[in-house]
């Protein structure tokens, strides 16, 4: 797993100690941006908004949405859409399973 894969997999355990009661928020420094451009992350990455939507498993409602500037993502979204933007491949590679062993 690429470096960026093990970041976000730690993070994902940190926020889940923060809302469980178990970390102190205040110990982590996260900037997460209060406006995104999810239409130019979309076309970064080259995918059609139903590809990008499968890929990243955001509904094609939502990011049709986001991108016409009906809806804004919320912050959670807000922070995956720029990790997204970041480092696609390893958020690719992150989210793809591993074939099982026989």
């Amino acid at each position: 797993m690429s470096t960026l894969g093990k970041r976000l997999i730690k993070a994902a355990k940190e926020g889940r100690a923060i809302a469980r009661g178990e970390a102190d928020p205040a110990t982590y420094k996260v900037f997460v941006p209060a406006k995104i451009d999810v239409k130019a992350i979309r076309r970064r990455t080259g995918l059609t908004q139903e590809e990008f939507s499968m890929r990243y498993a955001i509904s094609v409602s939502s990011l049709r949405d986001w991108e016409q500037g009906r809806f804004s993502p919320d912050p959670t979204a807000r922070a995956y859409l720029t990790v997204i933007d970041r480092d696609h491949e390893a958020v690719e590679k992150a989210l793809t399973r591993e074939p099982e062993a026989a």
